[in-house]
């Protein structure tokens, strides 16, 4: 349990440093661009798949969410990134209005793409 504890801590740790990332000059513009993604989905108060939903719900913040993160971390330089968590220790945990806009969006077109499918092309 303590493992999984400390997992959690470095993976919450991470996703600031992910923010912190994504506004540093020194990283380069695909690497900024994923950290931006993931840093604001996992920001976000609101998941792309509701919890509530079995199994899909879950595998979201189990999976998808730490192997962004691990993705992102791997397109930065190792130096930048042990000053990055240095930084992030001192941080607050910031929020993500980005992140629940880009998560409502995502909702949205994909009821577009219903109702277009079921409805109007009936």
């Amino acid at each position: 349990m303590k493992r999984l504890r400390a997992w959690a801590g470095a993976l919450k740790r991470d996703v600031v440093v992910l923010w912190l990332a994504a506004r540093d000059p020194r990283v380069g513009n695909g690497a900024k661009l994923l950290a931006a993604l993931f840093a604001a989905y996992a920001l976000s108060p609101i998941d792309l798949i509701p919890d509530f939903i079995p199994v899909l719900g879950l595998l979201d913040d189990l999976l998808l969410v730490p192997a962004g993160i691990w993705l992102a971390l791997r397109l930065i330089d190792p130096a930048l990134i042990a000053e990055l968590r240095e930084r992030a220790e001192a941080e607050d945990r910031p929020a993500s209005p980005l992140g629940a806009a880009m998560v409502v969006l995502a909702w949205f077109a994909a009821l577009i793409g219903l109702a277009w499918t079921f409805v109007w092309r009936a």
